[in-house]
């Protein structure tokens, strides 16, 4: 099994961020770019659980939502990816931390 926490730990400083940003950041984009970031990884989850099914897309629940539903889609991949079976690409893990980090960046948070 391998070690995800370098993702959940991303993503829930993430995550707090948006948490504790007042409503007008939210709305100029933060939101926005934890919402897709959310529906990526959820995404990715997605299709490494259940390979050959199309992905459910996250819905959008709101900027008040998104910190909850990206904790919930890094958690999801997390697991995912910790108990994948010997052999999976070990990228992966890698890639998702970059995708937590460079959206954290862009959100300005």
């Amino acid at each position: 099994m391998r070690d995800t926490s370098e993702l959940t730990a991303a993503a829930e400083r993430f995550a707090d961020r948006l948490r504790a940003a007042p409503q007008s950041r939210l709305q100029r984009g933060a939101a926005a770019e934890g919402l897709a970031l959310a529906r990526e990884l959820a995404n990715r989850a997605q299709r490494l659980e259940f390979p050959g099914r199309e992905p459910v897309t996250m819905p959008d629940a709101g900027v008040f939502t998104v910190a909850d539903q990206l904790t919930v889609a890094a958690t999801d991949l997390a697991e995912t990816l910790r108990t994948a079976p010997a052999g999976a690409p070990e990228g992966d893990l890698d890639e998702a931390v970059r995708l937590v980090r460079e959206a954290e960046a862009r959100s300005g948070l």
